[in-house]
Parts: structure tokens; sequence; C-alpha cells
């Protein structure tokens, strides 16, 4: 499939991106019980038909939107976490266990699955709105992520999947508030010329405009935070917009 870059530097299908992107347009973040409830089947049909064609329709139900990226991630040939085994997951009890299992994860896998966590994320820092914590954004993306025959073994393992999911969502969001306790507590470039100065030089050496140089100085990723990024730096040349996008807006 085609694929684009999110900002974290994933290689992410392009379709899901463009889904993303209209459902945050959309305030499907702060829609009650988003990825809980579902949409009409008749809308859901539409919107499916016309993204097979490369459209995204404006003006639809951002629950059918949802519906739709947990039906993309359901029906792939194999789940995105089909690579590890139920008695893995069962035994992944702490968050270090947890960063050591997506090491596991092929590559491929590992970059939906990064997306995927932040998009929960995302949704999470909106519960005030949503009335969706971290549980039950887990939950309902538990059942997506893998594919099982058995319909018990299915339940069974949706339950691991769904703790393990947590996890990952909860670490995403504490790694978030670190980020920006730290931006905040970074002093004042009007307070200190020397490191406006010193921004200054370093941008012209870079060739990166100023007002970049100071959006980004404060809000450097940690690299904990990049717990199973697929991209290398290469890859980053390309971002999630370039040469946008087979993909239409209507």
């Amino acid at each position: 499939m085609q694929c684009s870059y999110d900002a974290r530097g994933n290689s992410v299908p392009t379709i899901l991106l463009m889904m993303q992107k209209r459902l945050y347009a959309e305030g499907g973040l702060k829609a009650e019980g988003i990825f809980r409830i579902n949409a009409d089947n008749t809308q859901e049909e539409y919107v499916r038909n016309k993204l097979n064609r490369g459209v995204v329709p404006r003006g639809i139900d951002v629950h059918c939107l949802a519906g739709l990226i947990k039906a993309w991630l359901r029906e792939l040939p194999s789940g995105v976490l089909d690579s590890l085994t139920p008695e893995q997951v069962m035994h992944c009890n702490t968050e270090d266990d947890c960063i050591q299992l997506t090491r596991l994860i092929p590559s491929t896998e590992a970059a939906l699955l990064d997306w995927a966590i932040n998009l929960m994320a995302d949704v999470v820092q909106h519960e005030q709105y949503n009335k969706m914590d971290a549980r039950n954004i887990a939950m309902v993306f538990a059942p997506n992520m893998t594919q099982m025959a058995d319909p018990l073994t299915a339940l069974i393992h949706a339950v691991q999947v769904m703790n393990f999911l947590k996890t990952l969502i909860l670490k995403t969001l504490r790694e978030r508030e670190e980020l920006a306790a730290k931006g905040r507590s970074l002093p004042s470039y009007s307070d200190s010329p020397t490191a406006i100065t010193g921004i200054h030089m370093e941008t012209i050496n870079s060739g990166v405009p100023h007002d970049e140089a100071l959006d980004g100085s404060a809000l450097k990723e940690p690299h904990t935070a990049k717990f199973f990024r697929s991209a290398t730096l290469s890859r980053l040349e390309c971002s999630a917009y370039d040469k946008l996008w087979s993909f239409q807006y209507e």
C-alpha cells in the first residue's frame, strides 16, 4: 500500500493518516464514546466505497471514521500483534515487560502499533469530553489487533492484549506529561540573550528558520519516547505530507 510518514517517523499507510486527519478535523477526539459507538452501516459502506476510490468525503459521522480505522486494522491479512504468542502477552505484567515485547514485533507491524498507541493516547487526553480512558480505548482496540479462529481463545487473548495496550498508552501519556513539564521548566529565552544568540547562530549554520528553532528547542522528544520507532533518520527526510497523496478530500 501507499505509505507516508507520521509525525513520529513511522511509515504508515496513507489512508490511515488521511482518516486520522479528518477524524481530528471533524472534532472526533471530543465525541463521546469515540471508537466505542458504532456508526450507521449504510454510511460506513458509502464511505468505504469512497475511500477505495481514493476520496475522503467530508461531513461524515466521526463514529463512522473511527469504525473504519478499526476495520482497517481488523481486516489485515494478519493482526498487528499476531507475531506475539498468547503466552508472551499473558506473561507481560510490567511496563518493562511490555517494552521488551514490542522489540520482538516486526518493523512494519511495530510502526502500525506505535501509530495506533499514539492515536489512542490522543483520545485519552480528551477524556473529559469523550469519556474514553486508557482502559476503555484499549478495550475497543484490542479485538482488532489480533486474529484467532476460536472465539473463546480470542476473547481471553483480547483481555490480555487490552492490558498490554493500556500499559503502552499510559506510558505514552506519562512521557508526554514529562516532556511538557520539561518544556515549562526551561528558562525563558526572552530573559537570556545568550541563549537566543546561540540558537540564532545554530540556526544560521543549519539552515533552519529562526522561528522554527525557537518552537522546537523546548520540545525535543526524549529517547525513551521512541520505544519502537521503525524509521531511520534518513527516512525522516520524507514528511507525512510529502508527495501528497493519491487520496483526495471532497
